[in-house]
């Protein structure tokens, strides 16, 4: 089973802003530029940016910026700067050249100082759309990647978000949204594109009980 596939991450999240129940969920995010990365860095404290194709975390790069000062990690290093200027010529000879994405950070839930995501995995059989799966990953220590081809750990979302928030009822809250949320994106991507068979939802959940949707991937790990 395969169905139609989209790799371009910024037609996936335009697709979901155009819904006024999703679009809260989507976290500011912006076609990457040196003033864009700039303004939203400013904006929101600190940014990621991700390669527009591509996953499993690689070119993935955070960018912060902190008591006049700015930094970015890429997998478990991280670069200090005095200016943006003298962070942003670093930054573009780290990252690959591809076309990038600017998205809001988010500061994440956490288990034993790891930050911990969500993956829902959806796919269409027979004419219906049926769950697989919905697990955390757990990011490696030292690491705001949770990819498991980074050494991320699995484990059930039923798990993370107790564990996470260390209250079972507050865990069935939030899987009951999520699954919510995953209905709703559902029909809005396969209104915006007919014919695809399987959804990767990838979710994040602030320390303040807020689901965020990260990505939408067309051919789910």
């Amino acid at each position: 089973m395969a169905g139609r596939q989209l790799a371009d991450k910024w037609l996936k999240t335009e697709a979901l802003l155009s819904n006024a129940d999703v679009a809260p969920h989507i976290p500011h995010t912006q076609i990457y530029s040196a003033d864009t990365l700039k303004s939203m860095v400013h904006q929101h404290g600190m940014v990621v940016i991700k390669p527009l194709r591509g996953g499993g975390g690689y070119g993935v790069i955070r960018v912060v910026w902190k008591n006049g000062r700015y930094a970015f990690t890429y997998m478990s290093k991280t670069r200090v700067f005095g200016s943006f200027e003298a962070m942003f010529t670093a930054l573009e000879k780290a990252r690959t050249k591809r076309k990038y994405m600017i998205q809001q950070g988010i500061v994440l839930a956490r288990i034993g100082g790891r930050p911990i995501d969500y993956r829902v995995k959806v796919v269409k059989e027979n004419g219906k759309w049926g769950y697989r799966s919905m697990v955390g990953r757990l990011a490696r220590p030292g690491l705001f990647v949770t990819n498991l081809c980074k050494g991320g750990t699995m484990m059930t979302a039923r798990e993370g978000l107790a564990l996470s928030f260390r209250n079972k009822k507050v865990s069935t809250k939030k899987r009951r949204e999520m699954r919510n949320l995953t209905n709703t994106c559902i029909s809005i991507m396969e209104n915006a594109f007919p014919g695809i068979e399987q959804l990767g939802f990838d979710y994040g959940v602030d320390t303040g009980g807020k689901i965020w949707i990260f990505e939408v991937n067309t051919r789910p790990q």
